[in-house]
């Protein structure tokens, strides 16, 4: 492995265990101070850990017992890159100086440095650019010269925290674009909250809750069988955990999912169940018939989603046309009854 990481931080309620592989990269997922950005503090050097390691290429760069520091490579010195949210970049510098940094302070001559600088502005598409100073650009392209900044240090581990969640939703896209090119052989950590950063950008995903790694797998396996209620949340998805009946799954609630995949389980094992928005219809009134799954909620909230709203209950989102929730005169505190056909809905271990 590549980078192996294993930290705590009792004052947070950090306990951490990671690994990445060499030219991969991985995702981490998670509500708002779930300790994602604690992770990458730790990693790049502007946290200490109370106890654990991080080991780069195995290379010690942090160790720690009990609150006390027995190895440290301070931050310059660790071959790790850490891009924020905001650029950063150097106002004084030209956009060229600004990516040449990373190789003149490893002792590069300018004119190499330059050459290098200008390769990295080619291949984010701003080499037309390189000599304005960094106040004319916009945010899309000021974050893309951030990330060619970073890269052109060459560091072994790439850390980006949230780095499109500043910018306006209509330049996003072309950086995810710029990313995916730039990360193809780069051993990276990502921390996003868009589902379409992961599945474009990552290899893998981890999401972190309360601080701690709740649930770790491939993109797709995460996102298209969720076992945390932030995958399912960050991927679109219900989901209702709880225990095999048989036949379907009972959650704490004493509702019960009947759905299709289940295995050959044993009464009472674990199980989880999800289903899509759209998949569900609401009601004023129970409903009896083919749908063999009904659950009552309260709505909490209303969101538009393109040509549909998604109604939100204490556990449950359903997608329905505007006229719809007009008829059916829906607003926060209305009681409904939510149906999914089981066809729908996919179960399994979990």
């Amino acid at each position: 492995m590549t980078l192996s990481f294993a930290a705590t931080l009792p004052a947070r309620g950090f306990d951490v265990e990671l690994d990445v592989a060499e030219g991969r990269t991985l995702a981490l997922l998670g509500p708002n101070g779930a300790g994602k950005s604690t992770a990458l503090g730790i990693m790049a050097g502007t946290l200490h850990p109370h106890h654990g390691h991080v080991t780069l290429d195995g290379r010690p760069l942090v160790r720690a017992e009990g609150g006390r520091t027995r190895g440290w490579v301070p931050p310059h010195a660790r071959q790790v890159a850490l891009l924020a949210q905001e650029p950063l970049l150097f106002p004084h510098l030209s956009v060229r100086q600004n990516v040449a940094f990373g190789p003149r302070s490893q002792g590069t001559r300018r004119r190499e440095a330059d050459v290098a600088a200008g390769r990295w502005l080619d291949q984010i598409g701003l080499a037309h650019l390189a000599d304005r100073p960094p106040a004319t650009l916009s945010g899309g392209q000021a974050q893309r010269v951030a990330v060619a900044r970073a890269l052109a240090a060459e560091p072994r581990l790439l850390l980006l925290d949230e780095p499109m969640a500043a910018l306006d939703v209509d330049v996003t896209p072309e950086l995810r674009q710029a990313l995916r090119r730039l990360l193809a052989d780069q051993t990276a950590i990502i921390t996003t909250h868009d589902v379409l950063d992961a599945l474009l950008l990552a290899d893998e995903v981890a999401v972190i809750e309360g601080g701690r790694v709740v649930e770790r797998g491939p993109t797709a396996q995460v996102l298209s069988r969720p076992r945390s209620a932030f995958a399912a949340k960050i991927a679109g998805l219900n989901l209702l955990t709880g225990s095999w009946t048989g036949d379907g799954v009972r959650t704490s609630a004493g509702e019960v999912a009947h759905g299709h995949g289940a295995p050959d389980a044993p009464i009472g094992a674990p199980m989880t169940a999800v289903f899509r928005p759209a998949a569900v219809s609401v009601y004023l009134d129970e409903r009896h018939g083919s749908p063999r799954n009904i659950f009552r909620g309260t709505v909490r909230s209303l969101e538009p989603r393109g040509d549909l709203v998604r109604v939100r209950t204490d556990h449950l989102a359903a997608d329905v046309t505007p006229q719809a929730a007009a008829e059916l005169a829906l607003t926060p505190g209305t009681s409904v009854w939510l149906s999914v056909k089981a066809a729908e809905v996919d179960v399994y271990p979990g």
